[in-house]
């Protein structure tokens, strides 16, 4: 398994201009805001299962923007529809990784449905995506890599990583209106 921060920061550190970066409610959003500041980054905070609709959405509105969503297993597994919904509309330009960790870490560590059968990839390739993988080691790095920067989409990766608690990395700031202008200003330049 990998740890989730320094995976992150190192996905993000040589990231092109036109990727636009979605993340999920909680360690999600302090993963890439560990990373750094970054006005093509939307984090989100408090508004669990939102992230996957709204990279959907953004793929389809900026088909030349890559786009890619960090998100949990915890937030996946509340919404699996998403992912039915993400391979009926086919955006090339997204790319899914979900940081799985098999527990629920935010609210005290108690194992999803991943820590038992549940297989997020399988589900992906069932719900219809058809370009899916389960990264387990440091060694598939670089594989992870080119599917996010290189691969047509719409791709789902599950990173099975540490269940670990680790410090929150809060944004600058909270203020949605100003998040929101920012991040429209980077993803329509």
């Amino acid at each position: 398994m990998l740890h989730r921060r320094p995976l992150v920061k190192r996905l993000l550190k040589s990231r092109p201009d036109n990727l636009l970066v979605v993340s999920g409610l909680g360690s999600s959003t302090w993963d890439v805001t560990s990373a750094g500041e970054d006005d093509r980054n939307f984090r989100f905070i408090g508004a669990m299962g939102q992230a996957g609709p709204f990279a959907l959405g953004l793929a389809l509105a900026q088909p030349e923007k890559r786009i890619l969503l960090f998100t949990g297993d915890g937030e996946l597994l509340m919404g699996l529809g998403v992912l039915a919904t993400i391979a009926n509309q086919s955006p090339s330009n997204l790319v899914i990784v979900a940081l799985d960790n098999e527990s629920y870490v935010e609210t005290g560590s108690q194992p999803t449905a991943t820590a038992g059968p549940t297989d997020l990839e399988a589900v992906a390739r069932g719900c219809g995506i058809a370009a899916t993988r389960t990264i387990t080691k440091e060694s598939e790095f670089n594989v992870l890599r080119d599917l996010i920067y290189d691969s047509s989409g719409p791709i789902f990766v599950n990173v099975k990583i540490v269940s670990e608690v680790l410090p929150l990395v809060f944004p600058e700031s909270f203020d949605g209106v100003t998040a929101m202008n920012l991040f429209r200003d980077a993803a329509t330049s």
